[in-house]
């Protein structure tokens, strides 16, 4: 009977902070930073919205209100009719969350920057650059025979295709690195030298490349199937070889990066003189945009400008991790 009571003046208490948490209203008329709440539940709209609005005036009156038991007036937490009664007060499906709006940090690149980009390579010392590059060799040409890539017209369905595909693929190491570093940092009990940081971001960076694609055309069931495989075959592949050699690995994704900047190249090429000139005029998506911080009238030449110099800053970056040792600073991104 005890426990009884317990439970019952613990579910009134809870029932009480809800009201007295809905009854505090907005009073201002912007909430674009309360954007990313729309996937949120009703309830923890409310609460993050009254915690960001709320005055301190109306606190501490709510407050008093529910030491006094004064519960009167408050309405029923479930209802937020009284939070929409401004269409621009608090954001609704029609309101979306603006894509590519929490992302890591990474460089935005100037006009000049982005015009410097060159097709480079370095030339592999060793038999374990000779392994990475020739294993990004034989890859290249097995996926160029399989997609036709160099045969028949390079129309945008046959370069959305293959940059989703390439980019589901690249978004794998750095995050594998990452977890590899972490966990040795965790084991060992010592700092990592700033390496993860730089490899997260990497990962990041190449999944934005393809949420961007995928603004413009969505891939086909069978393309999505192919991708889980192969994705698959990447994770698990590319998981053995850190832990027998990250260098291998970090030379691998070198070479990986040398060729997208080949293939970004190519891209540039159609856009310009091919079969892919309607980039020229099509607007930007707005992940692109947010992203990549770029001009509001943008267009997808710009955007392939920025993923191009993307891939050659990965290309720099794996190739001096490939050389350095694993206890040595990364010179990109110092830290712990």
């Amino acid at each position: 009977m005890g426990s009884t009571n317990i439970l019952c003046r613990t579910g009134m208490q809870a029932r009480c902070v809800l009201r007295t948490v809905a009854v505090i209203r907005p009073q201002h008329q912007q909430l674009s930073s309360l954007a990313p709440l729309t996937t949120a539940s009703p309830t923890v709209q409310t609460i993050a919205h009254v915690r960001h609005r709320s005055t301190k005036a109306e606190i501490e009156q709510s407050v008093k209100e529910f030491k006094e038991g004064n519960f009167k007036n408050i309405p029923d937490p479930d209802s937020l009719q009284h939070f929409r009664s401004r269409e621009s007060d608090v954001p609704n499906e029609s309101h979306a969350i603006p894509i590519g709006q929490y992302t890591m940090p990474h460089p935005i690149w100037s006009r000049e920057e982005l015009k410097k980009v060159n097709v480079t390579h370095k030339p592999p010392e060793g038999f374990v650059d000779r392994a990475a590059y020739r294993c990004v060799l034989t890859m290249r040409r097995i996926f160029d025979i399989l997609t036709r890539f160099n045969t028949g017209v390079r129309d945008e369905k046959k370069w959305i295709q293959r940059i989703c595909f390439l980019e589901t693929v690249a978004g794998v190491p750095g995050m594998i690195g990452a977890m590899f570093r972490h966990m040795r940092s965790l084991r060992l009990m010592r700092r990592d030298y700033g390496w993860i940081h730089t490899l997260l971001e990497e990962a990041e960076n190449e999944r934005m490349h393809l949420l961007t694609a995928l603004q413009i055309k969505k891939p086909s069931w069978l393309f999505r199937t192919t991708v889980v495989g192969a994705q698959g075959v990447m994770v698990t592949m590319f998981s053995v070889a850190y832990v027998f050699s990250p260098k291998f690995c970090h030379r691998f994704v070198g070479y990986l990066e040398e060729e997208a900047v080949i293939t970004y190249s190519k891209c540039l090429e159609d856009i310009e003189s091919g079969s892919l000139k309607v980039w020229k005029s099509r607007p930007a998506p707005d992940l692109a945009i947010r992203y990549w911080k770029l001009p509001e009238d943008a267009k997808m030449v710009d955007v392939v400008l920025a993923i191009r110099a993307d891939e050659a800053h990965h290309r720099l970056v794996n190739h001096t991790l490939a050389s350095l040792k694993e206890t040595e600073f990364n010179p990109y991104k110092p830290g712990q």
